[in-house]
């Protein structure tokens, strides 16, 4: 009778617990819901800035270089399908289609699918482009397929669909509200306990990382001149990844769960500003707004506690299993055993998901500095720098560092293309920039050669000399170093016509 009743009271305990930690409020998933949709809205238009040098067969990432790059086929995408740059088209096309819908709510459950499915696809056709926050997205979107995100805010509601009728409920409590919370705590903890390492301990890794020759903004860099702000700072992030997710999950309460919302809501808005991340910092916030406690939503008046929305059971199935599938992936990551390969069947299975937890966002950042530039020769006699538009070149150090490249894309592929895996896309990246440049100007413009180097100095040895690598040429050098640049040079007088195999 004891233990019955001891049983009882952890039981009653714990469901108390998941009620208060793991219930999301409707408003809460409508904003959230409003929010993914505009990034997608957003990410879309953003990559049809450069879409041809992204997603076309002849651009820097072309398929039969991308399949070898993922080496695994399990890696699907849409984009895969065909080669041809049309289809890219209607794949990102349907990325923003998709996010429209979210935004409206209409058709929000077939709209969820469609956002995971082609978002995914995107992020496979770029992804040497792809940074941390892309994939943290796809793993948002893939929970929120199974949550009722159309009950408040959208045309769904107010045309009464399905899941609309009756009564509406307050919150939704079920394996994918559950889902959701976890997901957004574990990106923290990982990243908070892949900095408790030497890089970090030694109180400059912040001031490296807001550095314009690393991800800094002009304002980061600013702030790391302020000697007394950045070891408050650091150890704040440090401390705050790692010990704010604890709270939020082993103290349930309202207050608490405001709090942690609100921290974090302003630590990416400060990082929006201060380094260059693409949309991380966008998604960062997007990401705790189905946190947001019901209190928020109620401008002083008394909390509803209405009726508790949760999934059909083939739903929660489903969802179960993929959750149990995504923390095999998060614990394999954090624990020693991330030194051995996953079971074959559980990688796959990950992979399908687009689920892989591998979350350790600037865990080192070295005391060094980098850049990347294009040396261009134009026909005209001009060396530019070609990665920046055509500026006066410099060799060391450029302007604005990675900032002054046309945007973050630029900046993820260039700043990793040195890497062994990822220099295969070496000769198609120069060959993509060149031929791009040359459509858009004349004859005296044209390149008729292209070096993309890569320079780098240790900060602890204000002595030692600049490292710079060629990491990509155009035309491609031969395996004794030479190319084809004196035939260039013979017809920069003439045509100015690039050879087929650029065409």
């Amino acid at each position: 009778m004891v233990e019955s009743h001891a049983a009882r009271r952890i039981g009653l305990a714990l469901r108390r617990w998941a009620a208060a930690t793991l219930t999301l409020d409707v408003r809460s998933l409508a904003a959230f819901r409003i929010g993914v949709g505009v990034i997608l809205v957003a990410d879309c238009l953003l990559r049809t800035r450069d879409f041809g040098l992204m997603f076309a067969p002849d651009g820097i990432f072309p398929p039969q270089t991308l399949a070898r790059y993922h080496a695994d086929p399990t890696l699907w995408s849409l984009a895969f399908l065909h080669d041809a740059a049309w289809w890219g088209g209607v794949v990102l096309a349907l990325e923003g289609l998709a996010g429209a819908a979210l935004v409206l709510g209409y058709r929000t459950r077939w709209a969820t699918m469609l956002a995971w499915v082609s978002l995914t696809s995107v992020i496979r056709r770029t992804s040497p482009a792809t940074n941390a926050g892309d994939i943290w997205l796809a793993c948002l979107v893939f929970w929120s397929m199974f949550l009722p995100l159309g009950l408040r805010w959208s045309l769904d509601a107010r045309r009464g669909g399905a899941a609309c009728r009756g009564t509406p409920p307050d919150r939704v409590l079920s394996v994918a509200s559950a889902a959701l919370v976890l997901q957004v705590a574990v990106v923290y903890v990982s990243a908070g306990l892949f900095k408790c390492n030497a890089t970090w301990f030694a109180g400059s890794a912040l001031a490296h990382a807001l550095s314009v020759h690393d991800h800094g903004t002009a304002l980061g860099a600013l702030l790391v001149r302020i000697p007394w702000l950045v070891p408050p700072l650091q150890w704040g992030v440090l401390a705050g990844e790692i010990a704010l997710p604890v709270m939020l999950v082993l103290l349930p309460s309202a207050r608490v769960r405001g709090t942690v919302v609100a921290l974090f809501i302003a630590f990416h808005a400060t990082i929006w500003m201060t380094m260059t991340v693409g949309l991380f910092a966008a998604i960062g916030i997007v990401a705790w707004l189905p946190l947001i406690p019901a209190a928020a939503w109620t401008s002083g008046s008394a909390e509803r506690h209405g009726a508790t929305a949760s999934s059909g059971r083939a739903a929660s199935l489903a969802c179960g299993v993929a959750l149990m599938v995504a923390t095999c992936s998060f614990l394999h990551y954090v624990t020693p055993w991330r030194t051995r390969p996953l079971p074959r069947m559980l990688e796959a299975t990950v992979n399908l998901l687009g689920l892989a937890q591998q979350w350790q966002m600037f865990a080192d950042v070295p005391a060094q500095e980098q850049w990347v530039y294009g040396q261009a020769l134009l026909a005209d006699g001009s060396v530019v720098d070609l990665l920046r538009g055509g500026v006066t070149l410099e060799r060391e150090r450029p302007t604005g560092g990675f900032a002054s490249l046309p945007h973050h894309r630029w900046h993820k592929f260039f700043w990793i293309l040195p890497r062994p895996r990822v220099n295969m896309f070496a000769v198609s990246a120069a060959s993509a920039v060149a031929r791009d440049w040359n459509a858009r100007h004349g004859p005296e413009r044209r390149v008729v050669s292209l070096e993309i180097r890569f320079g780098m100095q240790p900060l602890r040895n204000a002595e030692a000399a600049i490292s710079d690598t060629l990491v990509a040429s155009w035309p491609a050098r031969s395996p004794a170093g030479s190319g084809n640049l004196d035939r260039f040079l013979r017809d920069a007088e003439g045509e100015a016509a690039a050879p087929a195999a650029d065409r």
